[in-house]
């Protein structure tokens, strides 16, 4: 029974019990003292009565010294577990260590009502972002119940928020693009209409619980002014290809019609009809050359990756060129995963591309690599004459060679970004010539 009471005191029992148990020895003396003078009995009721209340008195002082400031610690408390942080403790400037915990209390009001506001900005500002970005923001949570959406999302679904809150990812036909998290494109059917869509998919967590966050972006236009653009260098560098070739036909055509058509022909007429016959058959022949190329570009496979020395990769493609000469130095010992013939073939262009350049000045090829924790880098260096200011580099048939066919730098890069990879061109900074610089994953 004694622990049960003990419990059930309250602290501000605790600390009056306390407080008169510290007052009753001086009180039960100073009434002994009384009482064992002589006094008159009204005096002795008189000083009773006042030691009685002193010690009242002082018992309510020491109660609220103690009690009310830990009541104003409460309240500050509670305050700031409601979320308002208007409230402050009066302080005194003192180092007393009361007045120090009523100004971190203060300050501690202060900063969370600094985060409050910073969040609700952010909140506002996100939420305005989801309002007016031009991409379908979805959220659904573990029961693939649709939870969040935006305008763009209303728009995509043909229907307002308050129809598509609570129906599930099978209703609106976006169940498999739940599934995975890295980018793809699918063709998707979204309200009433066929599109297609590049979706991102990821999982964040809301109040402790997984919610899937489905990011939807209409790419049709985009591919279709993509695919536009391509069309339009394909069509513009296949018209000079072809002119270049039909130009010189169309003239040596038309002076063997005139020399057919002659009564008295020249004696060396034999001669001239040769001469425009095989000018006639090597354009023919280069026009075949320029088709092959366009469908062996176009008919690149997906690469066979294995493991392979990088070291061997640079070696083979090097020993090929023997017009110019070339500086290779030696790199890290490492292995990729690449496919080795299309890697090759990609050097041996790349090669190719820099020894025609240095045969323009007389100069020769440097040939090095290196390698970071992500990729590996190979680098041709050349002494051309550099880069032209064009932006036709890595479009298909598109030559600056009078020989050349246009697909070596377009299969490079096509063959790099099969690997995950890139091809840069740039030129040099340390003296005349350009760099290309082969990238591959590691």
């Amino acid at each position: 029974m004694k622990a049960r009471r003990r419990r059930r005191l309250t602290h501000t029992r605790r600390v009056l019990l306390l407080v008169a148990g510290a007052l009753l020895p001086a009180v039960a003396a100073t009434l002994v003292l009384t009482f064992a003078v002589h006094l008159s009995p009204g005096l002795r009721v008189t000083l009773v009565a006042g030691i009685v209340l002193m010690a009242l008195g002082a018992l309510a002082a020491l109660h609220e010294a103690i009690v009310r400031p830990l009541q104003t610690l409460g309240n500050l408390t509670g305050a700031l577990r409601e979320g308002d942080f208007s409230f402050r403790a009066r302080t005194d400037g003192s180092q007393d260590p009361l007045n120090l915990a009523f100004v971190e209390l203060n300050a501690l009001a202060a900063v969370l009502r600094e985060e409050r506001l910073e969040a609700l900005e952010a909140t506002a500002l996100l939420r305005k972002v989801l309002a007016e970005i031009d991409v379908a923001v979805l959220a659904f949570d573990a029961e693939r119940k649709l939870r969040l959406v935006n305008r763009a999302g209303e728009r995509l679904l043909g229907m307002p928020s308050e129809r598509l809150i609570g129906l599930g990812a099978e209703e609106l036909g976006l169940a498999e693009q739940l599934h995975g998290s890295g980018p793809r494109v699918a063709d998707l059917r979204l309200g009433g209409e066929s599109g297609r869509f590049e979706a991102r998919h990821g999982t964040v967590r809301q109040g402790g619980r997984p919610v899937d966050l489905l990011v939807l972006a209409d790419v049709s236009r985009a591919l279709r002014e993509e695919e536009r653009q391509a069309w339009q260098r394909l069509i513009r560098v296949l018209g000079h290809e072809l002119n270049n070739s039909l130009t010189p036909i169309r003239s040596v055509t038309s002076s063997l019609e005139d020399l057919a058509a002659r009564k008295e022909r020249p004696a060396d007429w034999e001669t001239d009809l040769r001469r425009g016959l095989a000018l006639v058959g090597g354009r023919a022949a280069a026009l075949s050359r320029f088709m092959e190329g366009y469908a062996r570009l176009a008919r690149l496979p997906p690469p066979e990756k294995a493991r392979v020395p990088v070291a061997d990769l640079v070696q083979r493609s090097v020993r090929l060129e023997t017009r110019v000469p070339v500086d290779l130095r030696q790199g890290p010992e490492l292995e990729i995963e690449a496919d080795a013939d299309q890697v090759e073939q990609a050097l041996i262009n790349l090669v190719r591309n820099a020894a025609d350049a240095s045969l323009e000045t007389g100069g020769g090829v440097r040939v090095s690599w290196r390698a970071s924790s992500r990729e590996v880098e190979i680098c041709i260096e050349d002494e051309g004459p550099g880069l032209p200011a064009t932006s036709n580099l890595f479009v298909p048939f598109f030559t600056t060679k009078p020989q050349g066919s246009g697909i070596g730098l377009a299969l490079s890069r096509q063959i790099a970004e099969g690997h995950g990879g890139s091809v840069v061109l740039e030129n040099r900074t340390d003296t005349r010539g350009c760099v290309a610089r082969l990238r591959l994953p590691r």
